[in-house]
């Protein structure tokens, strides 16, 4: 099982790091130990001082592929989910200015919590229409719409698919809106997906 993420695929989060818009869709990837799954606590890191939260719609791979048309890619991922994408937004800026890799930064162990369940794709009457969004103790922090992605998951699943063999299993967080900030000791994070609470976990 990968972990595969897009970064700066919504104008506004662009725009709010200031950083460049990119021609392609920006791939890294996490490693499994990242993940964090069933609502477990998230228990911030010694080596950070600046943990940012990032929600994220994520695909989850059915079939294996390579070299997917982006007609065919809608029979690759069965579901959809809710992620957060935990950043180390120092870490990276460091690493960042000095022109190294920021792996470090983002594919930490528990970078990549995971929401209780997925959403089977039929569960969607318009896959460019749907509505997501983080709370932080109640307090609405980020909401997003497939509608304003860069490269919807068609294109997202044929430009990874040309590098890198999709497996069956794998995820694919598909990129944050704007309104990332840090997360402190003792937050409550709530994610939905429209109005269905997907993902809820404690900052420890």
């Amino acid at each position: 099982m990968k972990i595969l993420c897009i970064g700066r695929n919504y104008a506004d989060h662009i725009a709010e790091l200031q950083n460049e818009t990119p021609d392609a869709p920006v791939i890294f990837a996490k490693p499994d130990t990242a993940l964090l799954q069933r609502n477990q606590p998230f228990f911030y890191p010694d080596f950070s001082q600046d943990i940012h939260h990032e929600i994220e719609l994520v695909l989850r791979i059915c079939k294996n592929g390579k070299n997917i048309e982006p007609k065919f890619a809608h029979t690759y991922y069965d579901a959809i989910g809710l992620g957060i994408d935990f950043t180390a937004r120092d870490l990276q800026s460091k690493l960042k200015g000095k022109g190294l890799p920021w792996e470090l930064a983002k594919g930490f162990d528990g970078s990549a919590p995971l929401g209780e369940t997925f959403k089977p794709v039929s569960d969607f009457p318009d896959l460019k229409d749907i509505n997501f969004r983080l709370e932080v103790n109640g307090e609405v922090r980020q909401q997003g719409n497939s509608s304003l992605m860069m490269h919807d998951f068609g294109a997202i699943i044929s430009y990874i698919s040309k590098f890198i063999t999709l497996k069956m299993g794998d995820l694919i967080f598909t990129g944050t809106p704007s309104g990332v900030g840090p997360v402190q000791i003792g937050d409550q994070l709530t994610g939905y997906i429209g109005d269905e609470k997907m993902l809820d976990l404690a900052v420890k």
